[in-house]
């Protein structure tokens, strides 16, 4: 997702660290880096409102559960390894 206009940080890093953003795990600095772009990118900003949406609709559905910190560092490597393979495969055309 992109609106075309430049932006200190990527619209791309902004819609990656969303979540972490709505779940306030971003450090200071990060947050108001996502926040101003949020500030003066309208598609970034419906995607984040989507995000926040959803979350919402999660928290209400599924309750206060939690999950255990070893499910969440996995979940987050795998997470890592699969942006480093999407950022590595070669598109061919057949």
């Amino acid at each position: 997702m992109s609106c075309g206009n430049p932006h200190d940080v990527p619209c791309t890093e902004v819609i990656e660290a969303v979540y972490l953003y709505l779940d306030g795990e971003i450090d200071d600095e990060g947050r108001s880096k996502v926040r101003e772009h949020l500030d003066e990118c309208a598609p970034c900003l419906r995607q984040f409102g989507l995000e926040q949406d959803v979350k919402a609709l999660v928290a209400r559905c599924c309750g206060g559960d939690t999950a255990p910190d070893a499910l969440k560092q996995r979940l987050m490597i795998r997470l890592q390894e699969v942006r480093i393979e999407l950022n590595t495969i070669e598109y061919r055309a057949e």
